[in-house]
């Protein structure tokens, strides 16, 4: 499970202006009409081409649990492109991203200070570079600990550092034992 990836859907997926289609059927019809035939929908969620048509046509209308979360991801994945890349658009350039969470933080620092991992909850608000570098990493298929990197080193430079009014001996933030994330634009 991506936690940082899914956060980052899970915010821009709240501009959608429309709901995604809910029913199996629906699901099937719109990811047969996107992916220009039923066999690609068949190879993608692994099941035979006859499923997918029986699917189509309402023969079927409840898919066992993992190929209904399946199915509901990759609709997920596709609904709505153009208002997608508004919401990454606008965080990236003037909106800036959210980030709450509830995690042990602690930091490399000079001897002497407290560097200690604790449980820490924040909500910061990133600037709009901190969105643009985060959005960028998830396209260019970063990894969950590139991504969870992206954002303690933000949360070093914005929250811990007060974008360079205070604690400039701080070398690096490490963002642990996450308890809850949550992303908003």
């Amino acid at each position: 499970m991506s936690v940082f990836g899914d956060g980052l859907d899970a915010a821009v997926q709240k501009a959608f202006t429309r709901p995604a289609p809910k029913s199996a059927g629906a699901q099937m019809r719109y990811l047969v009409k996107q992916l220009k035939g039923t066999k690609a929908v068949a190879q993608m969620l692994r099941i035979s081409q006859r499923t997918v048509e029986r699917y189509v046509k309402d023969q079927i209308k409840k898919p066992r649990p993992d190929l209904a979360a399946r199915l509901e991801a990759e609709v997920k994945k596709r609904w709505q492109p153009q208002i997608r890349a508004k919401a990454r658009q606008k965080a990236a350039t003037t909106g800036g991203i959210v980030i709450d969470t509830r995690a042990r933080i602690g930091y490399t620092a000079p001897i002497g200070t407290t560097d200690e991992d604790r449980l820490r909850h924040l909500t910061v608000a990133l600037p709009p570079q901190h969105a643009a570098r985060l959005f960028d990493a998830q396209e260019h298929g970063a990894t969950d600990q590139q991504l969870q990197q992206i954002a303690a080193e933000a949360l070093k430079e914005v929250y811990f550092q007060d974008n360079g009014r205070r604690a400039g001996q701080l070398e690096e933030v490490h963002l642990t034992s996450i308890e809850h994330l949550e992303f908003d634009l």
